[in-house]
């Protein structure tokens, strides 16, 4: 004989919902922005710093959005952005290839490898004066410094991952009786575009900071950098904060693009 189950009450009809948490983690990314400009407002207010050194957040927020909208920064930030995206292609369109090749050639990597090294570990704005004896002051000056910058970082992110291409997947299509040309293009290739996509994002940045310092100090009449040094030397804070905060959110559009188009391409990447 079954036991007798205790009794419940049976449920109200309608009864109210346990309500969904939020979730607070969407939000997290604007944290810090929103702290900054708070402690920057509140060190304007209480004195800390000048308002001639340092403008409230809201007028500096205010000339970004003026001069981007139609204003004179607009027109340096698209030089910046001109500028930047040249030397890029040049390092990736000359860089992935070149890398490849010579990590598929561990012998002739090796050869170069102090080479690549030496110079991805040399400041470019040391390079400045060479580049100015080579190229003048001009916009291909620019261009050429922030693209042998950010070279070097693609070509070496590219070897690094043919270099290190899984071995497994390698044996197995000598196994399967690929050829070495099949293994490269089957195998390598693909194994690099990983690391490839970790050079380009890195470069992205690399040569957005050369073109900035570059405007700065060779003789550039237009650009952020250009723009940058201008405004401070007149005292014209709001204006150098504004190209500051263009700049800034101009290399973090680039490093988010890089992210998204990374995801999208190398979508099994860690697999």
């Amino acid at each position: 004989m079954e036991a007798a189950k205790p009794w419940s009450p049976p449920a109200a009809s309608g009864a109210p919902t346990t309500p969904k948490k939020t979730d607070w983690g969407k939000a997290l990314p604007f944290v810090g922005p929103i702290v900054l400009f708070i402690v920057w407002d509140l060190v304007v207010r209480l004195g800390f710093i000048k308002p001639i050194l340092l403008p409230p957040p809201l007028d500096a927020l205010g000339a970004l959005l003026g001069g981007l909208a139609g204003g004179p920064l607009l027109g340096d930030f698209a030089v910046t952005v001109w500028r930047t995206v040249q030397a890029f292609l040049i390092a990736a369109v000359v860089g992935m290839p070149l890398g490849v090749l010579l990590g598929s050639n561990e012998k002739a990597y090796r050869s170069v490898e102090f080479l690549i090294d030496f110079f991805r570990s040399t400041p470019s704005s040391a390079l400045i004066p060479l580049f100015l004896m080579i190229f003048g002051v001009s916009d291909i000056n620019k261009v050429a410094i922030a693209a042998f910058g950010a070279l070097l970082i693609v070509v070496f992110n590219s070897a690094y991952g043919v270099i290190n291409a899984r071995k497994q997947r390698v044996m197995a299509a000598k196994v399967m009786g690929a050829t070495r040309w099949q293994v490269f293009r089957d195998v390598l290739v693909w194994e690099s575009l990983q690391p490839s996509f970790v050079g380009l994002r890195s470069a992205v940045s690399m040569a957005l900071v050369i073109v900035i310092v570059a405007e700065m100090f060779i003789g550039a009449d237009s650009g952020l950098g250009n723009r940058i040094i201008n405004s401070q030397q007149v005292m014209n804070v709001k204006d150098m904060y504004a190209s500051i905060l263009a700049a800034g959110a101009l290399g973090y559009a680039l490093n988010v693009l890089f992210l998204v188009i990374e995801r999208k391409i190398v979508h099994w990447s860690g697999r």
